[in-house]
């Protein structure tokens, strides 16, 4: 069975050949993006393996399903890319990687918690040009902090856990509470409840219609002034553009992204010899106290196995006529 892997970086690839042994399957790698322009390269290929920021809306389900594509293999958690309805009229079946490693997304919005607090960007600027002086650099005490975590599933469970480690004080919401995040000592609370007594936010939830723009203007200025924001979880959870107000006046103290909400056109590609085109990304850019990740939270060595693995057995599932982790409209 032939497989075409659209948006694959070395790393892919690395981990998919590894993986494949004995398997059966013919994998194509391909570094672009799927979108209308390049369905056309999936003709002739019975499964197509998309990741978080490909294309797959009706226009594109449509030419796939034309060249005699019928499995789409996401290599992600995320689906909200796809047109599931429009998926489930041609008769796709469109199936998943539930879980990879909660630990690689947890450990790495704890990494930008240390980064931003104790400003070790900045730091590590200096000392490369020899300023050794430590104005500014003042940080806090995370243990005793209270910190909200928006979505406690399996990635906020292990983000519990971790600020849990540091003695902090544990908020959370999710429409389905988990009993294992109260035996840390958590609280689950409202929405509003969270953003307004929280130090560190920190969201791990889906994205979907009810999630979209969850953090605005709005929200933001709920927030205790000097708070700090992180997202490594889907870049439209947040209205961008409210960001850069509440940084300016100094609402929002630290902001931690390895998500952005136009990232498609950016992340995953090398574009350091062309000018920023994206002037709220740009601006962003420009306060000492943001972090800005290219989404790349999953990516640890243990993750990038689990991907692959799960994959492939999806795909051979699905072959057998025993499709699971599938999703659906």
């Amino acid at each position: 069975m032939r497989v075409i892997l659209f948006s694959s970086q070395a790393y892919d690839q690395a981990s998919f050949t590894a993986a494949e042994a004995d398997s059966g399957l013919q994998l194509h790698f391909h570094s672009g993006r799927l979108d209308a322009s390049t369905a056309a390269l999936a003709q002739g290929y019975e499964v197509v393996c998309p990741f978080i920021n490909d294309q797959l809306d009706a226009t594109v389900l449509t030419q796939l399903h034309a060249g005699g594509t019928r499995l789409i293999a996401l290599r992600s958690a995320g689906y909200n890319h796809v047109d599931l309805v429009a998926a489930q009229r041609l008769g796709l079946c469109v199936v998943r990687v539930p879980a990879y490693s909660p630990h690689a997304v947890a450990e790495h919005a704890l990494a930008l918690i240390l980064a931003l607090n104790r400003h070790v960007h900045r730091a590590y600027n200096r000392t490369r040009e020899g300023d050794f002086s430590l104005h500014g650099l003042i940080g806090f005490d995370i243990a005793g902090k209270t910190v909200g975590i928006v979505g406690c599933g399996q990635i906020g469970l292990v983000f519990a856990r971790l600020m849990q480690g540091f003695g902090c004080q544990l908020l959370a919401f999710d429409p389905q509470p988990d009993p294992a995040f109260t035996v840390l000592g958590g609280r689950y609370v409202a929405l509003d409840e969270l953003f307004a007594d929280s130090d560190i936010i920190s969201l791990h939830c889906p994205l979907n219609t009810h999630s979209h723009h969850l953090v605005d203007a709005a929200r933001l200025a709920r927030m205790k002034r000097g708070a700090m924001l992180i997202n490594t979880g889907r870049g439209a959870l947040i209205d961008t553009p409210a960001l850069i107000g509440a940084l300016k006046s100094g609402q929002l103290g630290y902001l931690g992204l390895d998500v952005y909400e136009e990232e498609a056109q950016l992340f995953f590609a090398d574009r350091s010899d062309l000018p920023l085109q994206d002037d709220v990304l740009a601006r962003l850019l420009t306060f000492p106290n943001v972090i800005i990740t290219a989404h790349q939270a999953f990516l640890t060595h243990e993750a990038l196995a689990a991907i692959a693995r799960t994959t492939l057995d999806n795909i051979r599932h699905w072959q057998a006529g025993q499709p699971r982790n599938q999703v659906q409209a």
